[in-house]
């Protein structure tokens, strides 16, 4: 016959067991959180990685997945080694990998918000990678309905960009969607808006910083091309009014050689028909040098804007080298 006492510890017994199995199915249920969670324990996040996580107003959920990912800000070495380019002329500024994250460390001031935006790229690969399949079905319909929409509009730059990701991730179109349009576009559907409210507080900031950098790089672009424009007509110009020019010059000096020729030999009727002739050739002579002053006019100005072109286009590359890491510093010492 039982004790009480014997039964009472065969019934915690069967608690115990019952909530160690609970427990143990929940951790199955749920291993991704549970390795997540420990990662973030042991991760000790850098004063610049926290910066970014604030910076980019990222929620505790989405901070959260930004740690367990051990983010790294890197130089070019360290950022080369863990982040492989897929094409020769593509640089990359960020990779998720092995589940960690890795932001190349760009040092130009003129790029400031470059890393911030890479940051929150990559922390939503991260995030991207922990839905759940209902939830990531449901996404992926918001994403793809958008991506038509782009698709529809005069936008090249995206569509190199999107056929670049199709040759080197394929099959990973709405994962790179899921990054790019949470930090690119300021206009979203309210489904998206909503959903990613849940890993930043104010998305808009994210965008921000990826206009006050990448309006450089167009404003640039768009300047340098209707810079080129411009060069092109002015140089066209400068052909037409030199060959005008040079066609009127060899006519008036002819023109010149006739009248010292009749004056020399006595061919005009009187002095008002060698005064009238004289007058006539000074004011074509004036009118030539008009024409020449216009002219030299026109090539200063060519100058000019070659020089603002060539500066836009080197300022430019500037830029471009700034965010290619496979471009190491030269090493001091």
């Amino acid at each position: 016959m039982r004790t009480r006492q014997g039964s009472a510890a065969a019934t915690t017994s069967l608690t115990l067991t019952v909530l160690l199995l609970a427990l143990a199915a929940w951790v199955v249920l749920n291993r991704q959180l549970v390795v997540d969670q420990l990662s973030v324990w042991q991760y000790k996040p850098s004063d610049a990685v926290v910066q970014l996580a604030d910076a980019t107003t990222m929620t505790d959920k989405g901070r959260f997945y930004f740690y367990a990912s051990h983010p790294m800000l890197e130089g070019t070495s360290k950022f080369n080694e863990a982040c492989h380019r897929q094409e020769e002329n593509s640089a990359i500024l960020g990779c998720y990998t092995g589940g960690k994250i890795f932001v190349y460390d760009v040092k130009d001031e003129r790029l400031a918000g470059v890393e911030e935006v890479t940051a929150a790229h990559e922390m939503l690969h991260a995030a991207y990678d922990r839905l759940p399949d209902a939830e990531k079905d449901r996404i992926n319909q918001l994403l793809e309905q958008e991506y038509q929409k782009k698709l529809k509009s005069d936008d090249a730059a995206f569509r190199a960009r999107m056929e670049y990701y199709d040759r080197t991730e394929p099959g990973e179109r709405h994962n790179e969607l899921h990054s790019i349009f949470a930090t690119e576009l300021a206009s979203l559907p309210d489904e998206l808006e909503s959903y990613y409210r849940q890993y930043f507080t104010d998305r808009q900031t994210v965008v921000k910083f990826h206009s006050a950098y990448n309006d450089k790089f167009d404003q640039l672009r768009s300047g340098s091309t209707e810079l080129k424009k411009e060069l092109d007509a002015l140089s066209q110009e400068i052909t037409v009014l030199t060959s005008e020019y040079n066609d009127a010059i060899r006519t008036l000096n002819n023109d010149i050689e006739r009248f010292n020729s009749q004056a020399e030999n006595g061919g005009f009727a009187g002095q008002n028909e060698f005064q009238a002739a004289r007058a006539a050739l000074v004011a074509r002579v004036d009118e030539q040098k008009r024409q020449r002053e216009m002219v030299d006019t026109k090539v200063a100005e060519y100058e000019t804007k070659r020089q603002e072109y060539n500066g836009m286009v080197d300022e430019s590359n500037s830029l471009s080298r700034s965010l290619d890491s496979s471009l190491a510093p030269a090493p001091s010492f």
